[in-house]
């Protein structure tokens, strides 16, 4: 994909536009003294996942990392689901609810036309189509974005160079026009991924609990936000 447009914004999904804690009023109905607890490690371990298949050069779709830390959080919590509870919660993923801050940014963006959102995430193919497609909050919003770029083709996970690379590429930027793409991200080591690359990367902070990475001290977010709409402010200037 190539463009003409000053900026393009490449939007990380899960943990940033869509929620993944929202998940926990689905567990909710199978254990409710348990649900946000499952539901955290299960985010938690699926992170961790990517991260360790990335050191031992395996890859598996995200789709069957999802499945598998999910089986591990409920393990861990001595709880256990039958196949179609399992798939169930699988195809909650692309229901998945978006942060309060995300509606008003988005419509905003719509109106700037030197502004190329797209989205760029772990996610397979087929479940990040799924997920801007049928998620009853993002759908809407989905003409927005001119792409979606996905680690499908690279077979690494983020905070891998590869990755970026993949997405720079995708997008028809050459590493001297890299810093027109500015990553959208709520996940530090996402963050701390695009800059090692030379990417523009804006760190959404919601909690305000400010920047604390310690994998590469030496990198710092190019911009920090608490809410996405301030997004808007840091690419006007």
């Amino acid at each position: 994909m190539t463009t003409e447009t000053n900026i393009i914004l490449a939007f990380d999904l899960y943990g940033t536009l869509l929620s993944t804690e929202s998940i926990a009023h689905k567990l909710g109905s199978h254990f409710p003294a348990k649900a946000q607890s499952i539901s955290s490690l299960w985010r938690r371990y699926q992170l961790e996942y990517t991260w360790r298949l990335n050191s031992m050069g395996i890859y598996e779709p995200f789709s069957t990392v999802t499945r598998n830390s999910l089986l591990h959080a409920l393990a861990e919590h001595d709880e256990s689901l039958d196949d179609d509870a399992i798939t169930a919660l699988m195809n909650a993923y692309d229901n998945l609810s978006i942060f309060p801050d995300v509606k008003l940014t988005l419509t905003k963006l719509e109106e700037i036309p030197t502004v190329a959102p797209v989205i760029f995430s772990n996610g397979t193919q087929s479940m990040v189509s799924n997920s801007v497609h049928r998620s009853p909050d993002l759908s809407p919003h989905a003409s927005l974005f001119s792409d979606i770029v996905t680690v499908d083709d690279v077979k690494q996970f983020k905070p891998a160079p590869k990755v970026y690379l993949h997405l720079a590429e995708r997008l028809g930027k050459s590493s001297s026009q890299i810093k027109d793409i500015w990553l959208v991200s709520g996940n530090p080591f996402d963050i701390v991924g695009a800059r090692s690359v030379g990417l523009n990367a804006i760190w959404v902070d919601r909690n305000g609990r400010g920047w604390v990475d310690g994998a590469r001290p030496d990198i710092q977010p190019t911009a920090v936000v608490n809410n996405l709409e301030q997004i808007l402010r840091v690419i006007r200037k």
